[in-house]
């Protein structure tokens, strides 16, 4: 382009010249005729030839200049395209965002009226105390009376009063077990709400929704330790020893929550047909969740035989498994809920629950899976039949590859997949890959690797 501006430039003042030189020649008619005609002739040939080539070179810049608009005319068109579906996208968010808002709106007033609802309990109840505590009192007082009546008739007086008496002991029992279906009927009410706020979470993966799902199951279902019930501000106070009396082992830890145990940690369980041992049970959406395993820093081996994952093994307070047979024995007795809580190393917590069944001895341990919900794709198979095998009894070898062997630790294993929630403990700093696909993973099929830091295993009945 710089060349033919140059040219264009030049042209004139070349042409200007040879004429005035043509002119000059002409006066002082030092050349023949003929000559001075030849000469302006080859001047206007390259004259006429450098327009040619000028002409050549504007016509190129021409097409050259076309194409390139082209391109820019189909870029605008792609990006008004794009920057329309764009703005599609952006109005269906802001819908959803105002649905989750009023869905939310909705939820904090059900979370208001279940506070006030609450605090008229607790006043209930601490009455209630207080008169079941007067009338231990009264039979302290009538205790001599009662022995009496075995011995002497009982006058008419006396008579009265002890039909007052048990009339007005009935009475009270009739009142707390109104209390308690209220209690229950509350618990129900919380689960629902759990649920529903799982559900915006697994629609809207956001930071801020998910902390303030957290917060108002905090608020809901907030941990104590001892006979004490926290739902909402003020605390529900209920006396175990009056309320909630425990007769006999209970067959799971839902029955102790049933019973009036409100705190995590060590109980005795005797599921039906079977001998009494202990368990942890997790506190959790207003009930207690029957804890199966759990890992939190590796402090644990979970390399182990097939007698210890049947018996199990580890402190109930820390790491542990709590053994295949004790949880065929809580299995067995109904329908129970699986639920599996995992956290990443950057603290993110992701969980999934399956309806499920459990095997025998005589099968393996046989586990059978139906996802039900959760906030992380699924890595277990389905609808299928997984054996339990450890490296000295591999149940399902298949090409003479014994998968716990090779991922150190007893799993359901399917194929030799990359999840397995007992593998080894790894640590984010390990970078060789195959001592990073022996450790703790959650491996969707068509997914990236979630190394996790902590695992925990739950049931719960669903009747």
């Amino acid at each position: 382009m710089k060349n033919i501006l140059v040219f264009l430039f030049i042209a004139p003042l070349a042409l200007s010249a040879t004429a005035e030189k043509d002119h000059s020649s002409f006066d002082s008619a030092a050349s023949p005729e003929t000559k001075s005609r030849f000469a302006m002739l080859d001047d206007v040939r390259i004259l006429a030839n450098g327009l040619l080539q000028l002409g050549h070179g504007l016509k190129d810049f021409v097409h050259k200049t076309k194409g390139q608009m082209n391109d820019i005319f189909q870029k605008l068109y792609i990006f008004d395209r794009s920057f329309y579906e764009l703005s599609l996208q952006t109005s269906e968010i802001k819908e959803e965002e105002e649905q989750l808002r009023q869905t939310t709106a909705r939820l904090q007033i059900n979370n208001e009226e279940i506070k006030n609802l609450s605090q008229e309990m607790n006043s209930k109840i601490e009455d209630l105390i207080q008169n079941k505590i007067q009338l231990q009192e009264k039979v302290w007082g009538l205790e001599d009376k009662v022995t009496k009546l075995a011995i002497i008739q009982p006058s008419i007086q006396e008579t009265k009063e002890i039909s007052s008496l048990k009339a007005f002991v009935e009475q009270q029992d009739n009142h707390i077990k109104q209390l308690l279906k209220i209690v229950e009927d509350q618990h129900v009410q919380l689960d629902r709400q759990h649920n529903q706020i799982m559900e915006l979470e697994d629609k809207v993966q956001e930071p801020s929704l998910f902390l303030f799902s957290e917060f108002v199951i905090s608020h809901n279902t907030e941990r104590v330790n001892g006979p004490t019930v926290h739902l909402g501000q003020p605390s529900l106070l209920i006396c175990n020893c009056l309320l909630f009396p425990f007769l006999g082992a209970a067959p799971d830890c839902t029955a102790l929550s049933n019973s009036g145990i409100r705190s995590s940690g060590v109980y005795t369980i005797k599921p039906n047909g079977s001998e009494a041992f202990d368990v942890y049970c997790e506190m959790k959406f207003g009930s207690s969740w029957t804890v199966i395993q759990n890992r939190v820093d590796g402090s644990l081996d979970f390399n182990q035989t097939w007698d210890a994952y049947a018996n199990g093994f580890g402190e109930l307070n820390e790491e542990f498994w709590l053994g295949l047979n004790k949880t065929y024995s809580i299995t067995k007795q109904g329908d129970y809920i699986l639920r599996i809580e995992l956290q990443d190393w950057k603290d993110n917590k992701r969980y999934i629950e399956y309806a499920f069944s459990l095997g025998g001895p005589e099968t393996d341990y046989t586990l059978q899976l139906s996802r039900i919900s959760g906030s992380i794709p699924n890595a277990l198979p389905e609808q299928t039949e997984l054996r339990f095998s450890t490296a000295d009894r591999d149940v399902d070898i298949m090409n003479d590859f014994n998968c716990p062997e090779n991922y150190l630790g007893g799993w359901w294993h399917s194929e030799c997949e990359e999840t397995n929630l007992n593998g080894k403990y790894v640590a984010p700093r390990s970078r060789g890959r195959l001592d990073r696909r022996k450790g703790l993973y959650w491996k969707p099929k068509k997914g990236r690797y979630y190394l996790l830091k902590s695992t925990k295993i739950m049931i719960y009945p669903t009747d």
